[in-house]
């Protein structure tokens, strides 16, 4: 049996919650899943649970993807080589089918079968389906110096018609990142931070939040003591060059979304299960929150 306190702790919970219910009822969030939480089963499970929470609550979970080591894997099974260079998987014609083939397939198809375990409430929608994302090729500069890196681009162009409907069916989008290419019409990997920042301009989010294996955004990292819960664009955008090289990706794309109209992104730690439930319905949230200046 339940005793009073721990009955009285449980109702402060869902109190605390009304709030943030209130606020993002019929609102859209784009989640950025990745890291930690993209590989370790209980996490996964934890993800699709509180996804599925959003969308009972009277939330619109958009959900973007990535899948590197996943790539890495059936890359190495089928003897092709990956290589990286200032951070970016070089892409050639060999590999981009099987980069979009593991997305859409393995990595959302996995996630979109955990979301519908709750009913049927997912639906997988790869980047180059009905022009989602169109995109030009990219370099990275390496020491100084640029670096063709194949079939690597981003997103120029957000065409979401096909998610808006998927969500007016009261569905949940799951969105694999390859884009269309502008010149050639060929299919281009792109990073899924920086086309999760795309997705919310275009829809108009309430919200985006990108999971990560930190608590978040440190001022003086390695000191665990400067954690940064809050942080407005023109700080970040300071701060950024001096950033460890993998969190630049994912702050870059909340400076990007708040600075395209998003109202507010976050960097959370997805090793916490139901961290996103923590994120949205908490009064103080949890990782680093990105505001307009």
């Amino acid at each position: 049996m339940v005793s009073q306190d721990q009955a009285a702790a449980k109702a402060a919970v869902l109190i605390e919650s009304l709030p943030w219910l209130k606020r993002f009822r019929d609102e859209i969030i784009v989640i950025k899943f990745g890291g930690n939480a993209m590989v370790d089963d209980d996490l996964k499970r934890a993800f699709a649970e509180d996804v599925v929470y959003l969308r009972y609550a009277g939330v619109k979970p958009v959900v973007v993807h990535g899948g590197g080591p996943q790539i890495t894997a059936e890359l190495t099974r089928r003897g092709i080589p990956s290589e990286f260079r200032g951070g970016y998987r070089v892409t050639t014609e060999e590999s981009i089918g099987v980069v979009r083939q593991v997305l859409a397939e393995q990595v959302g198809g996995e996630l979109v079968g955990l979301i519908n375990e709750h009913g049927h409430l997912a639906h997988g929608i790869s980047g180059d389906d009905y022009g989602l994302f169109t995109g030009v090729r990219r370099e990275a500069i390496v020491d100084g110096e640029p670096v063709d890196l194949g079939l690597v681009g981003e997103v120029t162009t957000v065409q979401p018609e096909a998610v808006l409907l998927e969500l007016a069916a009261d569905r949940i989008p799951v969105i694999s990142t390859v884009a269309i290419e502008e010149s050639t019409g060929g299919l281009l990997n792109v990073n899924a931070d920086s086309a999760a920042a795309s997705l919310a301009v275009a829809l108009g989010a309430a919200k985006l939040v990108v999971l990560t294996d930190v608590a978040g955004l440190y001022s003086d990292w390695p000191n665990r003591d400067s954690l940064v819960s809050v942080i407005n664009t023109r700080d970040l955008a300071e701060m950024l060059p001096r950033l460890e090289s993998g969190m630049i990706p994912k702050m870059t794309a909340c400076l990007d979304a708040v600075a395209g109209g998003v109202p507010k992104a976050a960097i959370i730690d997805g090793r916490q299960p139901h961290s996103i439930l923590l994120e949205v319905f908490t009064t103080h949230g949890i990782g680093t929150e990105v505001v307009p200046s």
